[in-house]
């Protein structure tokens, strides 16, 4: 392969083509009217751009951010070019991407923009039933998506045949790389053709991206498409804001926030697996239900996790970057890192998810004291601060709730001015409950029922305990929770137990010692340490009696709470 990059083509922002059309970039008509039908008026910068070169067959290096529509970018002209080849025993184009939700999301934007054209495409993901997969290839298809691992199982199977492949396209490319798919993606390419065309795409172009493409393209054409650079006073449409937590007191004041920001669809990112899984746990016993979405789930459990938070069961998604890539949530409202993720670029793709389309959206970010650094290289990247706000109190929070209590309420009296029936039936109870109590206490009562059914109610905890609000240079260790009661001292040869109830449930280290003697039979002089935090509980037990407590425990009820406990993972 060449190593010297033809041209150089960028853009910056979609004013630069505001005169061109679809048309006017080469497509065949059976293409434009799928476009048309989907109200695609004019291309992106990253589809005026790349679409020409690659319908006349030159090699491309693709750079832009996700949400530009760079899917359309390579797949209108994969389905363009389908037709210069003759059909044979294998599929025409091959597009590799990094997750299965990617290859779904890749394969049905292809079939909407090539109905009319009567193509056969599969998508191929870990996952899923091999066989249904196997079953389709051998029916013959024009275009395979495919994630690199099951590809590679494929083609090891002689199942899937490139030999006939034209054109190859790499999206994502930074991040299959990241996930480790390097040595799949060159065993696959070596099984198709020299002389095919291949495009690659990715966010950022670090030295090993590069590489791949100097190895890979041929003298490809180089398009970028830089940021679109925002007027100083224009209101950004996603709004960023930071608190600086330790590390230990980030699920507690992530409970403050969400009821203070009263948030619509939200997705939580976590580092790992593990994190998820921890935080899900977390949020689900503590009134916050949530649900988990990682590499680690069965494509039939990512489905329906989705299909919930979709459908407005569920408003609360927890995930890692891996496994929410290529996700599309149109009635997303708010991003919260929770963990900062490893590089600047990866904060703009998860904040990216919010604000499309011309929405509004929110972004959080809870940032550890010691990570300045890394919160520094965010705000360079993005070319402006991010203002760090204070963690709101609990009495905050709390006249938040009734703000928006007291702002639903007026809602119901101006509808009720417009009909002046809707109300009439409620004023007989109104009569008969003012001949025996004060027209106030009533009106309170109501307020009350009305706050409670709508807001939840009020929780038990009275502290107002303040949060880290600024930066430090080097780690140090994390104060501990002001209130966290603790009893007991270290065992010697003790493990601990988590239980996700805490202070914020009316837990006592009394009511844990209570419900282990009583329930597992064992001495409470046995017992180690015990810490109860906000939202959950730690007890030291012996190492040799862990798992039966755990066992005994689990589900039992505590102050009126069902609770889950297991070894803690830290």
């Amino acid at each position: 392969m060449a190593t010297l990059y033809r041209s150089v083509v960028s853009k910056t922002s979609p004013q630069a083509d505001e005169a061109l059309t679809f048309e006017a970039l080469g497509l065949k008509p059976a293409l434009l009217q799928p476009l048309r039908e989907l109200g695609y008026e004019e291309p992106t910068p990253i589809q005026a751009a790349a679409i020409p070169p690659l319908i006349d067959g030159f090699d491309l290096l693709g750079q832009a951010a996700t949400g530009t529509g760079k899917t359309a970018a390579f797949a209108l002209p994969m389905l363009h070019r389908r037709d210069d080849a003759a059909r044979g025993k294998g599929p025409f184009g091959l597009v590799l991407v990094p997750t299965r939700e990617l290859a779904l999301q890749v394969s049905q934007a292809l079939h909407r923009y090539g109905r009319a054209d009567n193509v056969q495409l599969v998508a191929v993901y870990g996952g899923a039933p091999v066989r249904q997969q196997i079953e389709a290839l051998k029916r013959g298809v024009d275009i395979v998506v495919a994630t690199p691992g099951r590809a590679l199982d494929l083609v090891n199977r002689r199942v899937l045949k490139l030999g006939d492949v034209r054109m190859v396209v790499l999206d994502e490319a930074d991040e299959m790389l990241d996930m480790g798919f390097i040595e799949d993606i060159e065993a696959i390419l070596e099984k198709t053709p020299e002389d095919r065309q291949t495009a690659l795409f990715s966010a950022t172009l670090p030295k090993r991206i590069d590489k791949l493409a100097r190895q890979q393209l041929s003298s490809p054409v180089h398009v970028k498409i830089e940021a679109e650079k925002k007027a100083a006073d224009e209101a950004p449409l996603v709004r960023q804001t930071a608190y600086v937590v330790p590390r230990a007191r980030k699920s507690a004041a992530l409970g403050r926030i969400l009821d203070a920001e009263d948030p619509g669809s939200t997705i939580v990112f976590c580092r790992t697996r593990g994190g998820v899984d921890d935080l899900t746990e977390l949020l689900s016993a503590t009134g916050y239900p949530a649900e988990a979405l990682h590499g680690g789930l069965t494509q039939i459990q990512r489905d329906k996790v989705m299909a919930r938070l979709r459908s407005g069961a569920t408003n609360l998604l927890v995930a890692t970057d891996v496994a929410a890539r290529g996700i599309d949530i149109g009635q997303l409202t708010h991003v919260v890192n929770y963990d900062l993720p490893v590089s600047p670029e990866a904060y703009v793709h998860r904040i990216g998810r919010v604000g499309r389309a011309g929405r509004e959206g929110t972004a959080i970010a809870l940032v550890e004291p010691r990570e300045r650094r890394l919160f520094t290289a965010i705000e360079k990247l993005i070319g402006h601060p991010i203002h760090v706000a204070q963690v709101p109190s609990s009495s905050e929070v709390r006249n938040l709730r009734l703000q928006r209590t007291a702002t639903a309420i007026r809602e119901q009296l101006q509808n009720a001015s417009d009909d002046s029936e809707r109300l009439e039936r409620y004023r007989g109870v109104l009569d008969e409950l003012t001949a025996e109590y004060d027209v106030f206490d009533i009106a309170a009562a109501a307020i009350a029922l009305a706050h409670e059914a709508t807001q939840g109610a009020e929780s038990p905890e009275a502290d107002e305990d303040s949060f880290d609000h600024a930066f430090n240079d080097t780690p140090k260790r994390p104060p501990k929770a002001k209130g966290d009661k603790k009893s007991h001292k270290s065992l010697p040869d003790g493990v601990r137990l988590f239980f996700n109830v805490g202070r914020k449930a009316g837990i006592t280290p009394g009511d844990l010692v209570g419900a282990i003697t009583h329930e597992a039979n064992i001495k409470g002089k046995d017992l180690g340490a015990i810490v109860v935090h906000e939202m959950y509980s730690l007890v030291e037990v012996p190492k040799a009696k862990a798992n039966r407590i755990a066992r005994e425990l689990n589900h039992c009820t505590i102050k009126g709470r069902r609770v889950k406990v297991r070894l803690d993972r830290k």
